[in-house]
């Protein structure tokens, strides 16, 4: 039996939902509303009718004033003592229907301050409720983020940046290594022989061009044979 209970109450539970219950409330409350402005409307036709009721015994006592009177006057005092009779009863009736006018009206001013409570507390639960709504749904978004979020450090994009940048670097050092066996294979003596022929020829053809426009006269070339007869070298022609 308690198993059973513990599952019943545990079904219950899985289906309440605080926000829609919340919504409903706040519709219930406002259903409430034309209900209470129907009653206070009959409890107001009913000051009315007894208002109405009330002048007709006014009117009727006035009338049957008149009459006793003039029946004194006119010497038929039967007639008066019939219209006093009946000025009696209407007294009596104008009585107690000032005694339920006043009821009423007691009554009508009841609902009036019953309906201003219940308007003021229904505001109140609808504002609560509203925040409390509110409140739900940035809940429910915060725990989609945060599931979005543990989703991307457990298994989303945290590990698949490490692996890449792994990758990179990996491939990195193997086209380093690459460019390194590269240039230890090039004959590097013979790059630098081949800078400083060409920085010898281009200083001597500048040479060439300055005897040429009689800045300085080209040096002579040494003996070879060490006491030979001196020559002077040959005009290099220059295109």
């Amino acid at each position: 039996m308690r198993a059973m209970r513990s599952f019943a109450g545990f079904f219950v539970t899985s289906m309440e939902n605080p926000e829609l219950i919340l919504e409903q409330n706040i519709r219930d409350l406002n259903d409430q509303v034309p209900k209470m402005n129907e009653s206070i409307a009959m409890v107001r036709a009913n000051v009315t009718l007894l208002e109405k009721e009330n002048a007709k015994y006014q009117q009727t006592i006035r009338e049957l004033t008149a009459k006793v009177k003039a029946g004194i006057q006119g010497g038929r005092d039967d007639l008066a003592a019939q219209y006093a009779t009946r000025l009696q009863t209407e007294k009596q009736a104008l009585e107690r229907n000032e005694q339920q006018l006043a009821t009423a009206k007691a009554a009508y001013e009841k609902a009036l301050n019953v309906k201003k409570a219940f308007i003021r507390e229904k505001e109140k639960k609808t504002q609560e409720a509203m925040a409390a709504i509110r409140d739900a749904r940035r809940s429910q978004w915060q725990a989609k983020v945060a599931d979005a979020m543990e989703s991307f450090q457990v298994a989303g994009l945290d590990a698949t940046h490490d692996e890449m940048l792994r990758k990179v670097q990996e491939q990195t050092a193997v086209n380093e290594a690459r460019m390194e066996m590269a240039l230890d294979s090039v004959d590097q003596a013979g790059l630098k022989l081949e800078e400083d022929a060409e920085a010898l020829q281009a200083q001597e053809l500048l040479k060439q061009f300055k005897a040429e426009m009689g800045i300085e006269s080209p040096a002579p070339v040494a003996d070879v044979d060490g006491g030979g007869e001196k020559t002077i070298g040959k005009k290099v022609d220059v295109k």
